[in-house]
């Protein structure tokens, strides 16, 4: 979910606000000097329309809120234009969020203003007006634009790699028939869901996020597309899940049983990630039916996230009672198994954490720039390579993939060198008929040319 916090910067064109606000009822109109380009209608129409939202909530906030009940001289609370400010005692400063009206606004940043030791608001010396400063707001702006175009190729980039190393991984496992077993039939679902989850996200990015004029229109297709991408999202995880359940069944419940009837995992991976996708697709419909379905200031994504984060802790239940199992009872009765079983356990114990760490610390993005940045990267590293991070760890670093790479390497080399030796042969022998057969066609010429000249040669003397 997180390229849609990137999307901001590619569904509009950046506009350069006026940080000078004066204090009115209303909103104040900005110097056209420091306007670059204007907006158009429909943007212009929606940014009013959330201003006068934010308008009416803070004159409410205002009326409801108790009377400033402490000592001293304050400011009073008041709306400046584009915020709504609480009573504040004199000679401090206060500060909140940066609004999210206008695209190169960053709202992780602060907005502050300064309450005068006189109980009155900081006054701008050039308009003599009340004075909030927007600064930092859109200070970075080019900076930012330019870590949002970065972060949005490492996404394209991150999905491409993934379903690149995730088909190789498709085609060793069906290439391989030493290695069809129920647990490499997991991890081919598994494979699969994160395929068309990234195809779809790359479909997403490129058709949607980075096509403005898509969003503003609000098609119908962006939204199935977002429906889809949520379900796919499901799916990942939940067969993530049922690799877990399966370890856990056939360590602790089964102790090295065999066989188990998948169509259970089936239904578990493909079909109850459904549920949820559906429930955010319908509540996203009635009661937060924004463009395209992309912001993400909204509770509704719990619908997705919540049973994505169950199932992650369930899996890391499951995961530790069988590392607990395979610890205590089968280190000395099964210790070849216990290996085998320790080294699958330990592939997706590092990969639960891993691929479900952005559920558990999204809200925590730190507030300084630089930390931010880098938590950004982090998290898009997490992201968009999982499933190049799921490739290479159960199946490139797979002991028996590589054994049979190995295998077929050698049987490969082996029948070059046969071939090659063969072909070899084949010269030599062709070589050696061929001078043989030449040579006594060479010995009879010259014996034939000997004997007549020897006949004449007699002849002549007995004449």
């Amino acid at each position: 979910m997180h390229h849609t916090c990137v999307s901001c910067f590619f569904t509009h064109s950046l506009i350069a606000k006026c940080v000078i606000l004066t204090e009115n009822d209303c909103v104040q109109p900005i110097d056209e000097a420091t306007v670059s380009p204007p907006v158009n209608p429909e943007e212009h129409e929606i940014v009013r329309k959330k201003i006068l939202d934010s308008q009416y909530r803070c004159f409410e906030k205002m009326n409801r809120d108790p009377p400033y009940n402490k000592s001293g001289l304050h400011c009073s609370r008041n709306w400046d234009g584009w915020l709504c400010w609480d009573d504040t005692p004199g000679g401090t400063y206060t500060s909140q969020n940066c609004p999210n009206y206008f695209v190169d606004f960053d709202p992780t940043e602060k907005a502050t203003k300064y309450c005068g030791e006189d109980g009155q608001w900081f006054r701008h010396p050039d308009t003599n007006r009340t004075w909030s400063n927007y600064t930092l707001c859109n200070e970075n702006t080019n900076a930012k634009l330019k870590s949002a175009y970065i972060l949005f190729y490492m996404a394209i980039v991150g999905h491409a790699l993934s379903i690149a190393s995730l088909l190789i991984s498709l085609a060793i496992f069906f290439y391989f028939r030493s290695l069809s077993c129920q647990r490499i039939t997991l991890h081919k679902n598994l494979f699969c869901s994160y395929v068309l989850n990234s195809a779809l996200t790359i479909i997403y990015l490129v058709g949607v996020v980075n096509k403005p004029e898509v969003v503003s229109k609000n098609p119908v297709g962006c939204k199935v597309l977002h429906f889809f991408h949520m379900y796919m999202l499901g799916c990942n995880y939940f067969w993530m899940l049922c690799e877990g359940i399966y370890l856990h069944t056939l360590i602790v419940v089964a102790v090295f049983a065999e066989e188990q009837h998948l169509h259970w995992y089936y239904l578990l991976g493909w079909g109850f990630p459904l549920v949820p996708a559906s429930i955010h697709a319908v509540a996203r419909k009635k009661y937060f039916d924004d463009n395209c379905w992309m912001s993400v200031e909204t509770h509704l994504l719990y619908a997705v996230h919540g049973p994505i984060v169950a199932a992650l802790l369930v899996n890391l239940f499951f995961l530790l009672n069988i590392i607990r199992v395979l610890v205590t009872k089968l280190r000395d009765t099964h210790r070849a198994e216990s290996n085998m079983y320790m080294k699958a356990v330990r592939a997706t114990l590092i990969l639960v954490p891993l691929l479900g760490i952005q559920f558990v610390i999204f809200p925590w993005r730190p507030e300084n720039r630089l930390a931010g940045e880098v938590y950004e990267y982090i998290m898009h590293i997490l992201m968009h390579y999982q499933g190049l991070l799921v490739a290479t760890i159960f199946c490139f670093f797979n002991g028996e993939v590589q054994a049979a790479l190995k295998r077929q390497w050698m049987q490969y080399k082996t029948q070059w060198g046969q071939r090659r030796k063969d072909h070899c042969s084949m010269r030599s022998t062709s070589y050696t008929a061929t001078s043989i057969s030449e040579v006594p066609a060479f010995i009879h010429v010259r014996m034939s040319h000997t004997v007549d000249k020897e006949r004449s040669g007699g002849n002549t003397a007995e004449e």
